[in-house]
């Protein structure tokens, strides 16, 4: 175990969890939400803390992150946990812990390890994944810290549920993040996640203020988040950051308690990019549709391809220190 970074002490010994908006008043020997943050004594500690789950390498584009190093592995790790409870979750066997489980499973691996294992692997990248990388904060931290010193990049793919001042203090050594914008609608995440669209919208922003690459994931919902108004509306935020920034469509497959919806029909995800290209987004990608056309990256400028993508294979890379070999137009992104 290891304490907690963000809490502050309530009415005697309750805490109250300050990492994550949720915020849990948490009495003790109870947990919050995410079930890996347990009140001992008066105080919150992780139960989380350099305990691996799963890891494995993974090309970046698998997170995806399509402007971010393209065609590099990622050492990609997780813990138990999350602090959403998402209806249509693929990883829920290991993101969706309760709180009376009383042994959190896991191989402990000191967050030095992570980073050695990592350059044994030869990989210039760790991405925290499968699970939501708040809910193990301190230990993606300690990582994060050592491996920015070996110049190591660092990679949330995350949910974008965590308050403002745990991602200022890991922001010097975050370099990217995907981020699930599920939704525009509060009602939606409410309902199917578990959680406040707001504090979502306003990580976002706060990432691409800090100097964080950020790329945008929206998994397409037949029948829940799939009409013309609620793309659009994605789209126009997005836009209203950075028209630079990467969309990903993704397509959506029955899951968990979705079991019962069918996949996006591709119509579906075709309309969704015309409507982010018309919105004015320069890169918008469709997601789970292996060999398609829109995996490429097209400069905004030529139209030709400077990087071309099946699956997570690249098989080429058109551009010259960031720029379209053809025309010299710079392309949005970490390349080097």
């Amino acid at each position: 175990m290891k304490q907690a970074k963000f809490y502050q002490k309530i009415d005697g010994k309750k805490v109250k969890c300050l990492l994550c908006p949720h915020e849990c008043q948490i009495s003790p020997d109870k947990r919050g939400i995410c079930g890996v943050r347990e009140n001992k004594g008066g105080k919150l500690f992780s139960l989380v803390y350099e305990k691996i789950i799963s890891w494995a390498m993974d090309p970046i584009e698998k997170k995806p992150l399509y402007h971010f190093l393209p065609g590099g592995d990622a050492f990609s790790l997780a813990t138990f946990g999350c602090n959403f409870r998402c209806l249509n979750c693929q990883n829920y066997t290991i993101s969706q812990v309760y709180k009376d489980t009383e042994d959190i499973p896991g191989e402990i691996v000191p967050a030095k390890k992570v980073v050695e294992l990592a350059k044994q692997k030869k990989s210039k990248i760790i991405a925290y994944t499968y699970t939501e990388p708040t809910i193990f904060y301190e230990y993606a931290y300690d990582i994060c810290e050592i491996a920015h010193a070996e110049k190591i990049k660092n990679v949330f793919v995350t949910n974008g549920y965590i308050r403002p001042e745990p991602l200022r203090e890991i922001s010097p050594f975050l370099d990217a993040a995907n981020v699930d914008l599920k939704s525009m609608r509060d009602n939606f995440y409410r309902k199917i996640c578990g959680g406040k669209l707001q504090p979502v919208l306003d990580s976002i922003k706060l990432m691409h203020e800090l100097g964080i690459w950020v790329e945008i994931t929206t998994l397409v919902i037949p029948g829940i988040n799939d009409t013309d108004e609620e793309l659009m509306s994605i789209a126009s935020f997005i836009l209203q950051i950075d028209s630079d920034i990467p969309w990903h469509i993704s397509r959506f497959y029955p899951a968990h308690k979705m079991q019962n919806y069918p996949p996006t029909p591709l119509d579906t995800l075709y309309r969704a990019k015309q409507i982010g290209q018309k919105v004015g987004l320069k890169f918008v990608y469709l997601g789970n549709v292996p060999g398609n056309e829109s995996e490429n990256t097209f400069c905004p400028n030529c139209g030709r391809t400077v990087i071309k993508r099946a699956g997570y294979h690249i098989s080429s890379i058109n551009l010259k220190n960031g720029s379209c070999i053809w025309c010299d137009n710079k392309i949005a992104g970490v390349w080097g």
